[in-house]
């Protein structure tokens, strides 16, 4: 017998339309390093979160970033994010920690198109980085996410905008 439909299991991990969302962000900026890049991340009144900003290479800056940090989440029932976002054409990175005391990131890099898009990341396709070298351990595991982030830092001094609908786990 063939399935007339496949059942998939989403859920939404942030919703940005709860104004309270807002201060769950911290930016990062490369001034943690001497640089003078400036990022900001604000809600917009549609429900859409709105990462921009400027990355200077002065004094050896180069990066913008903005996370989220919370008590771990159980991802034994996922396999993938499903991000939608609208960018600017640039390239940005999509960073999760499983542990908040873990020192490395796992990445996953992806072009923005100046459209809506709707991107699935799945979590085999992260790799382990710390300070922008990748690390030779396995790639994220999926287990347990404690903190999701985005980053700019393409080498180059651009402006850049970046908007953020929602961030999903999915099957």
């Amino acid at each position: 017998m063939i399935p007339l439909f496949i059942l998939t299991l989403n859920m939404i991990l942030i919703d940005f339309s709860h104004s309270s969302e807002a201060n769950r962000w911290q930016v990062v900026n490369d001034g943690v390093m001497g640089g003078f890049s400036k990022g900001q991340f604000t809600l917009l009144e549609d429900g859409v979160a709105q990462f921009s900003g400027h990355v200077s290479l002065d004094n050896n800056g180069g990066f913008s970033s903005v996370r989220r940090r919370s008590d771990p989440v159980s991802l034994e029932a996922y396999d993938a994010f499903l991000l939608r976002i609208k960018g600017d054409g640039k390239i940005y990175q999509l960073r999760v920690k499983s542990g908040l005391r873990d020192r490395h990131t796992y990445i996953y890099t992806f072009p923005t198109s100046g459209e809506w898009q709707i991107i699935r990341i799945p979590f085999r396709r992260m790799t382990p980085n710390y300070r922008g070298r990748k690390l030779p351990i396995e790639n994220f595991q999926g287990i347990k996410l404690s903190e999701v982030g985005f980053l700019i830092g393409n080498k180059k001094e651009e402006t850049f905008k970046l908007l953020i609908d929602r961030i999903e786990l999915v099957e």
